[in-house]
């Protein structure tokens, strides 16, 4: 015999909330399957829950364009960074800036590698390291540096930061429209359950198969086991 499967997941909470509320709407109220108090209350909840769904799926949109550009922008920065590093390296080599420098990029005076940036932290680190000391050094009548120049690198750091910053924000967002609806699902399923109930309670005199033709007008959906489903093939 087909089964009744509640909704899982927050497309189908709606469609069987906006399926009973049509019903009600169209029934006279003495001949309504599920009491007005019901009624009454899906009508109240039911706006919340979509508009609470509707916010939680644009922040997570929004999240998810963010993180695309987020992604492309560490790319950015990052390599500036290193190019600026490379050739600050470049230009030790060529004895034309003292190694002790280094120290001012937060480095150690021998070190002659690129330091990691594999993580947004490491770079956001790094970055503001970078860039406070090469205007101290500037400050102390360093020659400037080109291809890239620091203004440069700033420039790609400072829209970096920006983009992480924002994404940080909408994460946080996120998962608070996120902790909305799932505080508001238990909700919906207890309205969708009583009102199905109800609706099979009120339908229990006729026979299996118009029952659920009835309850099938008010939403309700059924699913068929798997040995039916193979019945119903042959």
């Amino acid at each position: 015999m087909p089964y009744r499967r509640l909704p899982n997941t927050d497309q189908a909470r709606l469609r069987a909330m906006k399926a009973l509320q049509l019903k009600g709407m169209q029934e006279n109220p003495f001949e309504l399957a599920f009491s007005q108090k019901l009624f009454l209350e899906l009508q109240s909840f039911l706006p919340q829950f979509e508009q609470a769904i509707n916010q939680y799926n644009f922040s997570k949109d929004r999240q998810a364009k963010y993180g695309k550009l987020l992604s492309d922008q560490f790319k950015s920065a990052r390599l500036y960074i290193s190019h600026f590093i490379q050739v600050f390296n470049f230009c030790v080599a060529r004895k034309e800036i003292k190694p002790e420098t280094r120290k001012l990029f937060g480095l150690t005076e021998d070190d002659k590698s690129v330091p990691e940036m594999g993580t947004e932290q490491q770079l956001l680190q790094i970055g503001k390291d970078l860039i406070e000391g090469e205007e101290r050094r500037m400050s102390q009548g360093g020659t400037r540096i080109y291809n890239p120049s620091i203004a440069v690198v700033k420039v790609q750091f400072e829209k970096f930061k920006e983009y992480y910053n924002n994404h940080k924000n909408l994460l946080v967002t996120t998962q608070k429209m996120h902790e909305k609806v799932v505080m508001l699902r238990q909700n919906a399923d207890n309205i969708i359950l009583s009102a199905w109930n109800a609706i099979e309670a009120k339908f229990e005199s006729l026979s299996p198969e118009e029952k659920r033709k009835k309850a099938t007008q008010y939403g309700i959906v059924y699913f068929l086991r798997k040995h039916e489903k193979e019945q119903q093939a042959e």
